[in-house]
């Protein structure tokens, strides 16, 4: 013990005299460890407390308290007694000690064991002998600190001050300007509001020691360390003020004072308090001000030019009626609500009346903001507002403005939200809006149609404001514009409403729509003479285009699908028969209605089985039919043998089969195994084909083994959860096709389909067998220069690399490393260098998310920094005709990259880079100024130093043969003016001088950008520019 004691006067007498700050850690560190206790420590420090040196009683207590800042959760509720009582009274001493006093009760305010009755103590002894505002800043937070940690463990003791708490924190807080400081006092003021702390008489000295910071006007030096935002401020006092009813009085009147400022964020900043405070105050809160506030929100929709104003003022618009209409009406109270909106009403309705004028649009504004706020507030504005809509819209001719008075109320219609069990403010006035909607269909301004078409859109929107007679008339009025109106723009809103109405009612398109647009699609042009003939033929294909159209966009009810379905298989198999005569063009539209379907449609077991068991089996049969006529029949060939349409026909499987459920779904591979594998064609209709059907064994038959691309959109789409039968099977005789097959889409529809599918199976030593078997056969045929099924092997390595890039199989690494090696290859090697663009990107059909395919993070990262050495060594290495299909590479890999990867790389490449701008392949040439140009924003310091080298490379493109590339040269020239400018002045006369010629380009695109660029250049180094 006597050695401790030794040791502890030693640790004092170091600290206190030798000035030396690192002994408080030790002497903390002997506390812990039991060598010595708090008490002892102060019985050590006794001849420094009592030291008649100031300096020498502040750092005997800094030490102290630096001790308990480390100790204080081993404190028992003894020694904190003791040590409150003896800091309390150090509160009295000597104004140097103050602060070492403050960080020790603020230890202790952390403590557990605060003995009952000490943090009013502690709080009393402070508010009565620190002058807070008097203190340095770190001081002050101290002191705030201490009420945060006093406010979340001793709530009750310190509510039971009463309002002299609120008292001392306003004394404490008056005058703080520290933005530090004011995020820790906005922190406890907004407690003191929201947990219900004791205001009393000092109600107003709260609000004013905190409002006079309103508006906050606060931006934070750069690079500031503390990362004190002003949003952060805004927010904090934003919830300080509207924290509490009782501000009401005081918050508005400031708010209408601050909306007067010229300042636009202070106008924001009060829109925004105005909202977060009334829809906490109750109506009799803002009575008094309603006229005030009133005035300022008309001045700021009516007058303001920021759009940010406004929306901000039509919230608070709508905010505000909304805390008027939550009041509760009483025999003897007063109706703020009526009161308030007919305020609103008097300055806005007779704007309404004249459609020709500027305040039009900001009366309905506000109009519709007040009535978008309740149930009440819809009809009472509803009710005074409609009639004269509808009256002046009746009694006007002009076609501008009838469609301004329907865009009018479709907002209107668009604000009110109701209930289920609500009636709409504006079912009273169904009739008169829908006379309105439809005397605008019959007129032949095509604006006033659109707009009448959105406003029917907003009516079935709402609840029971179209009756089903409504629905009925609106869709022979939309059957007629489809078929009859021209304007694209009419259509494609015509086609837009009617699905909306769909969802409303679809009895109406199935009984009138769907009938009337399969009769018109299978109509034939009527007899015209010569001249008028082409016309004719366009015009029809464009109706059929647009009934295409109509039919997926009315298509989202299963019952609906069971109608309009039938008609688009119809339209499939009477282009194959010819028994009417259909373009390639509206068979693809056809199929495309038909997957825009099976995305939009409602995923319901009855839906589920339309397409299992009519659309796909219907699909599938009409393409083998086509493919047996086959492709040497000498008459007319069918539509459907074109790639353009099994293209089409591939999404409208595979978006079927990836929104199945499980059962059918797997019911559906099955069946397409079986019809591929066995030539098992039970399931499909009109079933009048031969028995002995091998489709993935018809390598001397496009026709047939093209059909491998449905086999494609269906097993591959599936969820990994689904089982595909004998894939074994299956996927053996995929690669026997896409290694033998001669023809490009089946060969490489089979090669994308084995990828699909070895992409997505179980990991083992099954997978791997197979990939190493595929490898091996690659290879040897990609190593004999006279196979003739290089391509075909070449396409299958390109497919299987992706697939097993995306999962990070081990084996990628074999066929990426083959891929490199044919960069070198004196056929494959450009096709080599623009296959690694398909290892980047994403594919759209497949392996990708939405086929579930198994994707990885980062896969790209990880490819490229596994391989850009190998590219290095292999372009340092290559002879020089072959360098352009490493450049090439290399630019495709680093175009895919995140801009972060490519900023963090770009030291390492770009020589290589440099190298590929002087390529004279003009893709790679585009490639790398694509990569290059996010760069130049940020550039990193390895580009600067490579500056005399790169603005040559760019100067030379702008001169290209190709405009895109020039286009990009030019960007990046201009993205290089932002450089430091001590870097850049040296080339400006250079750079000015080379951007004359592109100035007079025959390219419009090519001027502009030229424009840009030596604006740029030429302000360089002169007062505000760059």
């Amino acid at each position: 013990m006597a050695a401790d004691s030794i040791v502890l006067l030693s640790l004092v007498e170091e600290f206190v005299s030798g000035l030396q700050d690192s002994k408080a850690k030790d002497a903390a560190t002997c506390v812990k460890d039991g060598q010595f206790t708090i008490l002892e420590l102060v019985e050590a420090l006794g001849l420094s407390l009592t030291s008649s040196q100031p300096h020498t009683r502040a750092r005997a207590v800094q030490l102290l308290s630096e001790v308990l800042h480390d100790c204080y959760g081993g404190l028992t509720e003894r020694e904190v007694e003791v040590l409150i009582a003896f800091y309390e009274n150090r509160l009295k001493d000597h104004y140097v000690i103050t602060p070492a006093v403050l960080q020790g009760l603020r230890a202790l305010t952390k403590c557990t064991v605060l003995p009952p009755g000490s943090a009013v103590s502690m709080l009393r002894s402070l508010f009565q002998d620190v002058h807070v505002q008097s203190l340095m800043l770190g001081e002050r937070a101290c002191v705030y600190n201490m009420l945060i940690n006093l406010m979340a463990t001793r709530e009750a003791e310190l509510k039971g001050l009463g309002a002299d708490f609120v008292f001392g924190f306003v004394q404490s807080m008056d005058g703080e300007r520290d933005p530090r400081n004011l995020l820790l006092a906005f922190q406890i003021a907004r407690t003191i509001v929201l947990r219900g702390y004791d205001l009393g008489k000092f109600t107003e000295e709260l609000f004013e020691v905190t409002s006079c910071y309103f508006p906050i006007d606060f931006s934070p030096p750069p690079n500031d360390p503390h990362g004190i935002t002003r949003e952060e401020l805004v927010q904090m006092l934003r919830d300080v003020l509207t924290g509490t009813a009782r501000f009401a009085e005081f918050l508005l009147p400031l708010i209408i004072e601050k909306l007067d400022s010229d300042v636009q964020s202070a106008k924001l900043d009060s829109l925004q308090t105005l909202i977060a405070g009334v829809s906490k105050y109750e109506h009799k809160d803002v009575a008094e001000y309603l006229e005030g506030l009133w005035a300022s929100l008309r001045r700021e929709v009516f007058q303001t030019a920021s759009e940010k104003i406004e929306a901000a003022g039509l919230a608070a618009l709508t905010a505000l009626t909304s805390c008027l209409s939550r009041s509760v009406l009483n025999s003897d109270s007063e109706d703020s609500l009526s009161t308030f909106l007919q305020l609103v009403l008097t300055d806005c309705r007779h704007h309404l009346c004249e459609p020709d004028l500027k305040l039009v649009w900001p009366s309905a504004k506000l109009l519709q903001a007040a009535c978008s706020a309740s149930n009440r507030a819809s009809h009472v504005v509803a009710d005074a507002v409609m009639p004269a809509l509808i009256e002046q819209y009746n009694g006007t001719a002009q076609c501008s403005q009838r469609r301004t008075l329907l865009e009018v109320v479709q907002q209107f219609v668009q604000s009110v939200k109701t209930c289920e069990n609500e009636e709409s403010a504006f079912s009273a006035f169904r009739p008169p809006l829908c006379s309105m909607v439809f005397s605008a269909l019959t007129e032949t301004n095509a604006s006033l149609q659109i707009t009448a078409t959105s406003v029917l859109t907003s009516l079935a929107q709402q609840n029971d404001l179209l009756l089903d007679s409504d629905v009925e008339l609106a869709v022979d009025h939309l059957t007629r514009l489809l078929l009859t109106k021209e304007d694209e723009r009419v259509s494609l809103a015509v086609v837009e409403c009617a699905g909306a109405l769909a969802e409303l009612s679809s009895a109406a398109f199935v009984t009138n729509l769907i009938p009337r647009l399969k009769e018109e699609l299978f109509s034939k042009p009527t007899d015209q003479n010569d001249s008028s003939e082409a016309s004719e033929k366009h015009s029809h294909h464009a109706v059929r285009q647009r009934c295409l159209s109509a039919l997926a966009a009315v298509s989202t009810q299963p019952g609906v699908v069971q109608e309009s379905a039938p008609v688009l298989l119809e339209v499939l198999g009477s282009a194959h028969t010819g028994g009417f005569v259909f373009s390639v063009e509206e068979v693809v539209a056809a199929c495309g209605s038909l997957r825009r379907i099976a995305e939009r449609v409602q995923d319901t077991e009855e839906t589920g089985r339309c397409f299992h068991d009519i659309i796909i089996p219907r699909l599938l049969s009409l393409a083998l039919q086509a493919a047996l006529q086959g492709e040497g029949s000498t008459g007319r060939r069918s539509p459907l043998l074109q790639e353009l349409v099994l293209a089409a026909m591939v999404p409208v499987i595979s978006t079927s089969c990836f929104r199945l459920q499980p059962t059918l779904a797997e019911q559906t591979a099955t069946r397409l195994v079986s019809l591929f594998l066995d030539g098992d064609v039970s399931f499909l209709p009109d079933n009048s084909f031969p028995s002995n059907l091998q489709l993935l064994k018809q390598e001397d038959s496009w026709s047939q083994s093209q059909m491998v691309c449905l086999l494609l959109g269906c097993v591959c789409s599936l969820p990994r959860t689904v089982e595909v039968p004998r894939l074994d099977e299956l996927m053996t005789q995929l690669e026997e096709m896409s290694c033998t097959c001669s023809h490009l889409l089946s060969y490489t529809s089979a090669a994308k389909c084995f990828a699909g599918l070895a992409n997505k199976r179980a990991p083992g030593e099954s997978l791997d067998c197979l990939i190493q078997r595929t490898t091996k056969r690659v290879c040897s045929e990609l190593d004999c220069a006279s196979s003739p099924v290089r391509t075909q092997a070449f396409t299958l390595l390109i497919w299987v690399a992706k697939a097993l890039l995306l999962r990070y199989h081990p084996l990628y690494s074999t066929l990426t490393d083959k891929l490199f090696s044919l960069l070198d290859d004196a056929d494959l090697g450009p096709a080599a260098a623009d296959a690694f663009w398909l290892l980047m990107s994403d594919s759209p059909d497949i392996l990708n998310r939405g086929c579930h395919a198994d994707i990885r993070i980062m896969y790209r990262q990880r490819f490229f920094s596994e391989n850009s050495a190998k590219l290095v060594q292999g372009f340092n290495a290559a002879p020089q005709e072959k360098k352009p299909n490493y450049l090439k590479a290399l630019s495709n890999i680093v175009n895919k990259l995140p801009k972060q990867v490519q900023l963090t790389e770009l030291p390492a490449l770009l020589s290589l880079l440099l190298e590929a701008l002087s390529c004279p392949d003009h893709g790679v040439q585009l490639s790398t100024l694509s990569c290059l140009q996010p760069v130049l924003i940020e550039p990193p310091p390895a580009l600067i130093q490579q500056l005399e080298a790169l603005v040559g490379r760019l100067l030379g493109l702008t001169s290209s043969a190709v405009m895109s590339v020039r286009i990009a040269s030019l960007r990046c020239i201009h993205s290089i003016s932002c450089f430091p400018a001590h870097e850049v002045l040296p080339f400006r006369a250079r750079v000015l001088r080379a951007l004359s010629r592109p100035l007079d380009d025959h390219k419009r695109l090519v001027r502009r950008e030229a424009v840009r660029a030596r604006a740029e250049w030429f302000l360089l180094g002169s007062p505000g520019g760059s």
